[in-house]
C-alpha cells in the first residue's frame, strides 16, 4: 500500500500512519489493511459516499427524517464527513451505524487532532461511545445516532432487525473480502435487500468495483451501477433498490465481461474463494430486470 509510516504509534491492534498525501489515517495490524488508503478519510468519504448518493440535494428536497445506515463505523470518518457536510441544511438524520468493534474509534480519538475531522463531534463521539446513542443539534440539522454494536452479518439473520429503521441511504465500508468475507457473501446482500422498505428508494456505494460483489448484489436484488471514481478506485459500485438512482447502471457490455470473468461466483459462506460463473449463477443473471 501506498503510505508512509507515522512514528511507532501503536495501541489496541491500531497504529496512525501518515499517507503519500500527508493526510492521517488508521490501519489495524489484525488485518493488515489501511483505512482510506490513498486520498485519505474526509476525501474519500466525501467522493464515495456524500456526493455520489447526492446527499445535499436529496436532503434539500426531503421532509422528515432521513435514515442512513453507516456500516462499518470504523473511526467514524464516513459518518463524520457525512454529518458534516449536510450541517448547514434544516434536515433531521436518524443515523445508525454498525459495527463489531469500538477500538478503532477510541483509538481514533486518541489522535483527534492527527485526523482533523473530529473538531466539535468530540463529546458527542464519546456520549456515543457510552450509552450507544446520542442526539444532538447542529445549527439546523437534528441528529439521532445509534452505535449498533454487534456481527453484523448475524444482526441481519434476526427477526428482530425488520424493527430497524428503515435507510434512504446505506454507507457500506467493511474490510475487503480477502480480509473479512462474511461481510461480502450472497446471504448477507439478501438480508440487507430484504430489509429496505420498497417505497423509500435508498442506495448503497461501496468502494469495489468486483465483478463478484456486483453479481452478489445483482442476485440478492439490488439494481447495480459503476460508481464514481476516488483517489484509490478508477471506479467503484453503487446499488439502488431503484433505477432511478442510478447515473450509469450496469449494461449487456458489463455482463458479457461477467460471463468470462474467472471471479464472478458469489461467496455463500464466509470463505474467501474465486470462481466463475455456475451455469445456475449465469441463468439467473441474465434474468435479472436491469438485463431486460
Amino acid at each position: 500500500m501506498d503510505f508512509n509510516l507515522s512514528a511507532a504509534v501503536q495501541s489496541s491492534g491500531y497504529k496512525l500512519v501518515r499517507l503519500a498525501n500527508g493526510a492521517y489515517s488508521l490501519h489495524s495490524l489484525g488485518h493488515d489493511e489501511t483505512f482510506h488508503p490513498v486520498i485519505g478519510p474526509v476525501a474519500e468519504a466525501e467522493a464515495l459516499y456524500v456526493n455520489q448518493l447526492q446527499l445535499r440535494e436529496r436532503l434539500n428536497h426531503h421532509s422528515g427524517e432521513f435514515v442512513i445506515w453507516d456500516v462499518g463505523l470504523g473511526a467514524a470518518a464516513n459518518a463524520l464527513t457525512v454529518l458534516r457536510a449536510t450541517c448547514g441544511l434544516p434536515c433531521a438524520i436518524r443515523l445508525l451505524s454498525f459495527d463489531h468493534t469500538i477500538k478503532p474509534l477510541e483509538f481514533a480519538l486518541s489522535y483527534a487532532a492527527e485526523l482533523g475531522y473530529f473538531s466539535g463531534y468530540e463529546n458527542h463521539l464519546q456520549e456515543l461511545l457510552h450509552a450507544h446513542r446520542v442526539a444532538f443539534a447542529d445549527g439546523p440539522q437534528a441528529v439521532d445516532w445509534e452505535l449498533h454494536l454487534a456481527d453484523f452479518p448475524s444482526l441481519l439473520a434476526q427477526p428482530g432487525a425488520r424493527n430497524l429503521p428503515k435507510p434512504h441511504a446505506i454507507l457500506f465500508d467493511a474490510f475487503s473480502p480477502a480480509k473479512n468475507p462474511a461481510m461480502w457473501t450472497g446471504p448477507l446482500f439478501a438480508n440487507l435487500f430484504h430489509l429496505l422498505d420498497p417505497q423509500r428508494p435508498c442506495a448503497l456505494p461501496t468502494y469495489s468495483r468486483s465483478t463478484m460483489l456486483r453479481v452478489t448484489l445483482l442476485l440478492a436484488g439490488f439494481f447495480v451501477g459503476v460508481g464514481h471514481a476516488t483517489g484509490e478506485k478508477e471506479e467503484t459500485t453503487i446499488a439502488a433498490n431503484t433505477l432511478k438512482l442510478l447515473t450509469e447502471p450496469l449494461d449487456h457490455r458489463w455482463l458479457e465481461r461477467a460471463r468470462r470473468s474467472h471471479s464472478a461466483e458469489p461467496m455463500t459462506e464466509s470463505v474467501y474463494r474465486v470462481a466463475p460463473l455456475s451455469a445456475a449463477t449465469r441463468a439467473r443473471l441474465e434474468r435479472h430486470p436491469q438485463f431486460k
